[in-house]
């Protein structure tokens, strides 16, 4: 073997081994990446506190795992938070996760728990809401890259979204401060499908409104479904009581 090419397979090893070794920090820390990822844009995309206990990033299976993931309430909201998701499990088509559009096999929302509050002037789900199609109007956060430069936005695309086992519990907010309480209301399941299909995809403050809005029409229609029933809860508040109960159910469907 030449000198000439000593070096050059003495380069080709040192190249070979710089990229095994970033490729295992890359994948040791992805987990951490991720979880920070959606710290750090959930809040800029819905405009409340986002946090998650853990994630799992499966590569050789192309499947991603999330536990523990809690959506704030705005400001003005007693709870602490809205929306509290055990488990969220995704399997991704691994020849899209470099595209510029990842490709999402399925994705499963388990027992998310949802606070409601709901007074004469909206509720929390739909504030949050209002907050993400702000986000989506203005572009979504910027994303840049390792040198600060901005980039244009990663597209997805679902293929099958499910959300089962929700429950909902909260109150109605009347006058003077005065509540009558959501009873524990089980949601049946939200099934989308076909998000984002075609070339152009959705970016993910869609995919966050597409879900969130999901989730705030079937909560508006399990809650406006006990009408009647806590218009009688609120009997012992009078005739102002009832009225209120009522006007703040017309405003929840947007009357």
């Amino acid at each position: 073997m030449t000198r000439s090419q000593r070096i050059t397979r003495g380069i080709t090893i040192v190249v070979v081994a710089a990229v095994v070794i970033a490729a295992v920090v890359l994948v040791s820390n992805l987990d951490r990446i991720v979880k920070t990822g959606v710290e750090t844009y959930g809040p800029k995309i819905t405009g409340v506190t986002v946090t998650v206990d853990a994630v799992h990033i499966g590569l050789l299976n192309a499947s991603a795992h999330i536990k523990g993931l809690v959506v704030g309430n705005p400001k003005g909201y007693q709870s602490p938070q809205a929306i509290s998701i055990g488990a969220i499990g995704a399997a991704i088509d691994p020849t899209t996760v470099f595209s510029q559009k990842t490709r999402i096999r399925f994705v499963r929302i388990e027992s998310p728990e949802i606070t409601f509050e709901g007074g004469l002037d909206g509720n929390n789900l739909s504030a949050i809401l209002d907050n993400v199609n702000g986000s989506e109007r203005s572009g979504g956060p910027t994303v840049t890259n390792a040198v600060g430069n901005p980039r244009p936005p990663k597209k997805y695309e679902v293929d099958d979204l499910v959300i089962s086992g929700a429950k909902v519990n909260g109150a109605i907010i009347l006058f003077g401060g005065k509540q009558v309480s959501i009873p524990n209301l089980s949601l049946p399941e939200i099934h989308l499908t076909n998000l984002g299909q075609g070339a152009g995809g959705i970016t993910i403050t869609d995919l966050t409104r597409q879900i969130l809005q999901a989730i705030t029409t079937s909560t508006v229609t399990a809650v406006t479904s006990r009408a009647n029933n806590l218009g009688g809860a609120a009997e012992n508040l009078g005739k102002q009581g009832v009225n209120s109960v009522k006007k703040a159910f017309g405003n929840l469907l947007g009357k």
